[in-house]
């Protein structure tokens, strides 16, 4: 069977840059063994299947499978998806949203602007945060070669997708990181996490980071840009007070290490609500036969 599918770069708004996601566009009859072959044979850090919803309110269900798992949900893969879907007619923005059903139920997408200057913004799920173990935390340095900063204790943080969340003392510690990615696997299968997403913030821009998110035990040593990482960084820095309690807005920067320079726009209301979103742009479009 012929089916249509789009290679969407997400957080950027030039193609190759930002992060990939594979969108199949017509699901219909693939089982969970064919869409995990799938996910397998793109080699991305997420490939997504489009369904007919199921639940109403919702405007379309969406399958995410890294190469080796399905994840209940993932940010940059449901706003990649959602550009997918807006241009193949599939559903159309309703009072400026979308409305996705995935694992962890209906996700609302934020949709802005129309054409190239789209922009798409994802209200995150509810979060748990739970403190890294002393034990977690000395093997996580011990991982990733570097020493974290303890004064925001590294928290394990569930949005869905779970990361273990950690600051670092500077960008260039960031940027300099080359983690064992075998331990970090073993770590985050000890843990049940998704991966490890860490972050150091500029001492230029008073709210803007750098981010870099590992996954290697998903088959993704290092993910280019990672809207789930970055949502739980919003929330881990609004819990150890890194943020204004009043909400706050800040741009993060991914990928720079992997050649994609990914943007991120993150803010969280008052209320500690997160949102992440970017701009899009469809690199590839074409048939997948199976």
């Amino acid at each position: 069977m012929k089916r249509k599918h789009k290679v969407v770069d997400e957080f950027s708004e030039e193609p190759l840059k930002g992060n990939p996601v594979a969108v199949i566009l017509e699901s219909d009859g693939l089982d969970d063994t064919s869409m995990q072959a799938i996910a397998n044979w793109t080699n991305l850090s997420e490939t997504t299947f489009v369904l007919p919803p199921t639940v109403l309110g919702a405007d379309y269900r969406l399958r995410i499978f890294t190469p080796r798992s399905e994840l209940p949900f993932a940010g940059h893969p449901t706003l990649g998806s959602a550009h997918a879907v807006i241009e193949a007619g599939i559903a159309a923005p309703k009072g400026g949203k979308l409305v996705q059903e995935c694992g962890v139920g209906l996700v609302e997408v934020a949709v802005t602007m129309h054409g190239a200057a789209r922009t798409l913004t994802l209200s995150f799920p509810p979060a748990t945060v739970t403190s890294l173990s002393s034990a977690g935390v000395l093997e996580l340095e011990s991982v990733i070669g570097r020493q974290i900063v303890r004064e925001a204790a590294p928290a394990i943080v569930n949005v869905g997708a779970v990361w273990a969340v950690a600051q670092l003392p500077s960008v260039q510690a960031l940027l300099d990181l080359r983690p064992d990615f075998a331990r970090s696997a073993a770590f985050e299968r000890r843990l049940g996490v998704t991966g490890v997403t860490l972050f150091g913030r500029y001492e230029d821009d008073a709210a803007g980071i750098e981010v870099g998110s590992f996954a290697p035990s998903c088959g993704v040593d290092e993910d280019p840009v990672c809207g789930s990482g970055n949502g739980s960084i919003a929330v881990f820095r609004a819990q150890r007070g890194l943020l204004p309690t009043g909400g706050a807005q800040y741009s993060a920067r991914q990928g720079q290490c992997v050649t994609r320079a990914g943007k991120i726009a993150v803010s969280v209301d008052k209320g500690g609500q997160t949102y992440v979103g970017g701009a899009c742009v469809t690199t590839v479009e074409g048939i997948l036969s199976i």
